[in-house]
């Protein structure tokens, strides 16, 4: 029997979605029936229509090194659960820091060493609860945080809880130095936080960090730099977007993910020994939850071992070959139909964004794609700026030039309908 009296309650959030879908702004979830992989079959009616799904060439997962569906990743995780079991049972702190995890820190704490002097590392599940731990626990009412205004959402969220203990927060425009100097000359905070993605994850720029660093130095600051579309991509033999600058400092704290290029789930925040320990007495979202399973932990050490041998080194030397493929075509596309008005952002990562503008237009685009075979996801407001809606591409080690042409050819069929 349906109760008419909650659709009263349900009106605000109803409208709420009307304004949604007049701003072209509604998103849909699809579910995937097979593996993360460039050809995946998906069922785009998702819940609805359960029988309406088709295999599409994925240009939109963050499996930059094509590690996910990896024989050897899937053999790790299997052999994890054989020896610890599907679950952790309890927080860290109570029962659920396994031998696991313990090898699974010390390996991230080695890999960026080199960058971060005497580090160690602390795992968590996810890279939003990482970023969330570490402002929310490293602020009160003596910090002022300076963010870089295109920081990603985990980020924004973590100073949004340190605004609420009382620290002060400075928003510098995207990539402007001159002002975040400005802001941290005049700052009297006692503790001082630069905050950055390292690879902004909607247009795949890098952002300048040996620069950044050096403010850091001259202004008595710490620099907390989330690299989770760097690490194992950029930098030599994937070693980070610090390792690209190289930058080397006790006073930098690095995020990373390991749900992208590492193939599996999770993250990290590597830092100087005395952080790591404050976060494990202090950051609520680490001592609260359920610890990740062991056997994620396990298969990551595989992932590692991958990443920095000749195979990891392999699939980035074949995405630097993709990613010229495609920025070579593009720019072609661009020169010989100039009325399009696309702009393709410079990038040297796996994360190429083609700018179209217009909601309506992207999805336009987006959807031409699809029913070509080809999943491009349009990126819309809030996620980007409004009136910067693009297609997001990313491309995987495990993708072919094959699938550039493919991606490309189709561009360029389609083009003709937004002159």
């Amino acid at each position: 029997m349906t109760d008419t009296s909650v659709d009263v309650l349900l009106t605000p959030f109803a409208a709420k979605l009307q304004q949604l879908a007049d701003q072209q702004l509604i998103r849909v979830l699809r579910a995937a029936e097979t593996g993360t992989a460039p050809h995946q079959r998906v069922r785009s009616g998702g819940h609805h229509d359960p029988e309406k799904s088709q295999e599409l060439l994925m240009f939109c997962a963050n499996d930059y090194l094509g590690l996910a569906a990896h024989p050897d990743l899937a053999a790790a995780l299997i052999e994890g659960v054989k020896l610890y079991g599907a679950g952790s049972g309890a927080s860290h702190l109570v029962s659920g820091h396994s031998v696991a995890h313990e090898a699974l820190e010390a390996a991230l704490a080695a890999w960026v060493q080199p960058q971060i002097p005497d580090a160690e590392a602390l795992f968590f599940c996810t890279g939003y609860m990482a970023n969330l731990a570490l402002l929310s626990a490293l602020a009160d009412e003596h910090t002022e945080i300076f963010s870089e205004a295109l920081n990603h959402a985990s980020l924004i969220d973590g100073i949004r809880l340190a605004r609420q203990k009382g620290a002060q927060v400075q928003r510098y425009p995207h990539l402007d130095l001159t002002t975040l100097a400005e802001q941290l000359q005049q700052s009297k905070a006692r503790v001082k936080l630069i905050v950055t993605d390292a690879v902004f994850s909607m247009d795949g720029e890098l952002a300048p960090l040996a620069n950044l660093l050096a403010l850091a130095e001259q202004h008595q600051a710490w620099l907390i730099v989330d690299d989770a579309h760097g690490f194992g991509v950029v930098g030599p033999n994937g070693q980070g977007t610090l390792a690209h600058f190289g930058c080397s400092s006790q006073r930098l704290i690095l995020v990373g993910t390991l749900g992208k290029a590492a193939g599996v789930s999770g993250a990290f925040v590597a830092a100087h020994p005395t952080l790591i320990q404050f976060l494990i007495q202090t950051a609520r979202p680490y001592i609260f939850t359920t610890a990740a399973p062991p056997a994620v932990a396990h298969a990551l050490l595989t992932s590692l071992q991958l990443m920095q041998d000749e195979r990891g080194q392999a699939r980035r030397d074949q995405l630097a070959l993709l990613q010229n493929q495609w920025q070579t075509g593009l720019r072609d596309l661009l020169l010989r139909r100039p009325t399009l008005g696309w702009t393709l952002i410079d990038s040297p990562t796996p994360i190429q964004a083609l700018v179209i503008g217009d909601n309506a237009a992207a999805l336009a685009l987006a959807a031409g794609l699809e029913r070509r075979g080809i999943r491009v996801p349009a990126i819309r407001p809030p996620t980007v700026p409004a009136g910067t809606a693009r297609l997001r591409v990313t491309f995987s080690g495990s993708h072919t030039p094959a699938d550039v042409a493919q991606l490309l050819n189709a561009l360029e069929a389609e083009a003709p309908a937004f002159l």
